[in-house]
């Protein structure tokens, strides 16, 4: 997400945030891929992504905080109304989905609040900049039938572009989608669509 917002003008894209739901796919594809589990899931591996997340956060200079006590914390705390609130945003309030999803994003994984809470989403909005009516609004919608099946609708289209898990990207470049899972392949991203990847944080 920070990377792809960093090249959004260095790199010649049209960026667009889809929110989707993760619990969504990840049980829709288990089905598909045999037992579709979260990596923090199987113990060597939790053991190796956490130690790569911390590589990764140095080396893409984003404020990840993690200990091997936190899979458990983010296992166990639902996003699926923090989704809500963000496609609720995308539907009325769209010039708002970058810093409302930055400041989610940095709220569960570097301050380790719990953003399921309805007070956090507020505190959430207000930090983006939206006004308290605004954000009270979009609280109060994030139930409701439209904005349900609009987020159900982009999980499903993420998954027919082949996502099993996120982040997933799709780069529609000469007529064709090119699924890309994981942060690590934004160099590869940058080769198939002709564009020159510049590290982590480019100039």
């Amino acid at each position: 997400f920070q990377v792809l917002c960093r090249y959004q003008h260095i790199w010649n894209i049209d960026l667009r945030f889809r929110p989707a739901f993760l619990g969504g796919i990840m049980q829709a594809t288990e089905l598909f891929l045999k037992g579709n589990k979260p990596p923090a899931l199987l113990p060597k591996r939790a053991e190796y992504m956490l130690k790569d997340i911390k590589r990764m956060a140095k080396y893409y200079q984003v404020p990840v905080q993690i200990s091997e006590d936190d899979f458990q914390r983010i296992l166990g705390t639902s996003s699926l109304g923090a989704m809500r609130f963000i496609t609720a945003i995308d539907m009325t309030q769209p010039r708002y989905l970058e810093p409302l999803s930055r400041e989610f994003w940095i709220r569960f994984w570097s301050q380790h609040e719990d953003i399921s809470q309805p007070e956090n989403m507020l505190a959430v909005a207000r930090q983006a900049g939206l006004s308290s009516e605004i954000a009270q609004k979009l609280l109060e919608i994030i139930s409701s039938p439209a904005v349900k099946n609009r987020l159900k609708e982009t999980t499903e289209e993420a998954m027919k572009y082949g996502a099993f898990g996120m982040p997933a990207v799709v780069a529609h470049f000469k007529g064709e989608p090119h699924l890309f899972f994981g942060s690590d392949r934004l160099e590869l991203l940058g080769s198939v669509i002709g564009e020159k990847w510049l590290g982590p944080v480019p100039s």
